[in-house]
């Protein structure tokens, strides 16, 4: 199994920055793609941005210029650092793992969710 701690979620002003990381940790022979996703109230879950095991990342059109992807690999921890935040960013974040078992077998984890809460 793996575990995933997220933090850094909380309340900023628009135009403020936060920085999340996401931590994971269990049995785990390699990982793939590490991302974070946002869902707001109502709304679908949705891609932020995500980095390979190459560190190749993808970003949402909304967040292009704004936030940027990393990630440790020695430290399996991939991390966002999000400026010039807008309310409309205001979600919950998940840190989501595509990650290979000591078995082989291919696998895709969540984290807990970390609350963004943006005040204009």
């Amino acid at each position: 199994q793996v575990h995933l701690v997220e933090s850094g979620g909380g309340l900023v002003q628009a135009g403020g920055s936060l920085r999340l990381s996401c931590a994971a940790s269990g049995s785990i022979f390699s990982i793939n793609a590490m991302g974070w996703y946002r869902q707001a109230p109502g709304k679908q879950r949705e891609l932020v941005a995500v980095v390979s095991s190459g560190g190749t990342t993808t970003y949402a059109d909304s967040v292009k210029g704004r936030f940027t992807i990393s990630r440790d690999n020695a430290k399996n921890t991939v991390y966002l650092q999000m400026n010039s935040l807008k309310p409309e960013d205001t979600a919950l974040y998940y840190c989501n793992l595509d990650w290979i078992r000591p078995s082989g077998v291919r696998s895709y984890s969540w984290g807990q969710g970390t609350q963004v809460t943006v005040a204009s």
